[in-house]
């Protein structure tokens, strides 16, 4: 009997770049709302649904482990990990708030003129897309546009993270990001922040252009906020 999985759709993986490419529908997939937490995540069921191996699932799975948004049970396999909360999400701010601030101070003293046209040009594809959730509102917008948003947001993010040119610190960005995207993502009720995140990514931009100090100051403000954000989203699921 063929099974697939919900949430994957019936679309075929190509071969090409198969590895980075199944670990990226499945982030794609944990990263919305078809997936709740705890569900079992078979490789058998995923390799069938999107027409691979089991290998690469396998793969997958271990790498999306150390993002903490899958858990490995022994003797059971996967399984989606519950949303943080409490002291969990405190440490996670944490961890966020002195990777971001190390980040953006490294990239601050490379070429900053090159890296601030880069963060405008992303900022303007996120300030579009935060206009068209405001056109509908947020408590209305589809999941694919609220998909777009929160992925424009984190394309601005990982910018700062290679402009540093440490694979370290990108590493660390991968596990912290997603953590943080797929808890805000899958809240409901939390309120629309879209145009809040534009203008505290817009004052990194410009603190870039005075110095390290300002641009850590700025950064510092943008995780402190987003952290606050986030205690009143996580606040609709107590």
């Amino acid at each position: 009997m063929s099974t697939t999985m919900p949430g994957f759709g019936t679309e075929r993986i190509a071969q090409l770049g198969l590895r980075d490419r199944v670990y990226d529908r499945v982030l794609e997939v944990l990263m919305g709302h078809d997936v709740e937490p705890g569900m079992r995540l078979s490789i058998d069921g995923l390799a069938r649904t999107l027409g691979v191996s089991p290998t690469p699932v396998r793969e997958a799975l271990v790498q999306l482990e150390r993002t903490g948004l899958v858990t490995r049970e022994a003797n059971k396999g996967y399984r989606v990990s519950p949303p943080l909360a409490g002291d969990q999400l405190e440490a996670l701010f944490d961890a966020r708030l002195i990777v971001e601030s190390g980040a953006v101070e490294l990239a601050a003293r490379g070429d900053v003129d090159a890296l601030r046209e880069r963060l405008r040009t992303a900022l303007d594809e996120q300030a579009a897309v935060a206009a068209e959730v405001a056109s509908v509102g947020a408590a209305h917008a589809p999941e694919e546009l609220m998909a777009r948003f929160f992925r424009s947001d984190w394309q601005f993010h990982q910018l700062i993270f290679d402009a540093t040119r440490n694979p370290f610190l990108e590493e660390m960005s991968e596990i912290i990001t997603t953590r943080v995207h797929r808890m805000r993502q899958i809240v409901e009720g939390g309120g629309d922040d879209t145009d809040r995140a534009v203008h505290e990514h817009r004052a990194v931009v410009d603190a870039l252009a005075v110095g390290p100090t300002e641009a850590v100051a700025a950064m510092r403000h943008h995780i402190d906020a987003v952290r606050l954000r986030s205690r009143e989203d996580a606040s609709h699921t107590s």
